[in-house]
C-alpha cells in the first residue's frame, strides 16, 4: 500500500526520533512528509511506534492511504520525485 506521512512536532528530540522511525518505512519527499510504500504489517508497526513517542498533547501526525490507481496519478513539480516500489526477482 502507498501511505503518506506528514507531521508537526514542536519538540526537537521528539521529531529527530519519529523522523527516524519513519525512514525506516519510506521515503522523505518534504521536510516533513514522507512516502511509504508498505504492507498492511508494516503499517500497523509504524504506526505504533510513531504514536509510542509522539506528544499526543501538541503534536500532529497524519497518515494518508493512498490506492495503487490513485498513488499512481500523484503529481509534483520542482525537486523531487514520488516514491516507486522496487521489484525483486529471484532466478
Amino acid at each position: 500500500m502507498f501511505v503518506m506521512v506528514s507531521y508537526d512536532i514542536k519538540d526537537d528530540g521528539i521529531r529527530r526520533k519519529i523522523q527516524k522511525i519513519i525512514e525506516g518505512f519510506g521515503e522523505r519527499v518534504q521536510y516533513s512528509v514522507f512516502e511509504c510504500r508498505i504492507s498492511e504489517s508494516q503499517y500497523r508497526e509504524l504506526k505504533k511506534k510513531v504514536i509510542s513517542v509522539m506528544d499526543k498533547d501538541s503534536d500532529s501526525i497524519r497518515f494518508y492511504k493512498i490506492c495503487n490507481f490513485c498513488s499512481r496519478r500523484v503529481e509534483y513539480q520542482g525537486n523531487g520525485k514520488i516514491a516507486e516500489e522496487d521489484f525483486f526477482f529471484m532466478v
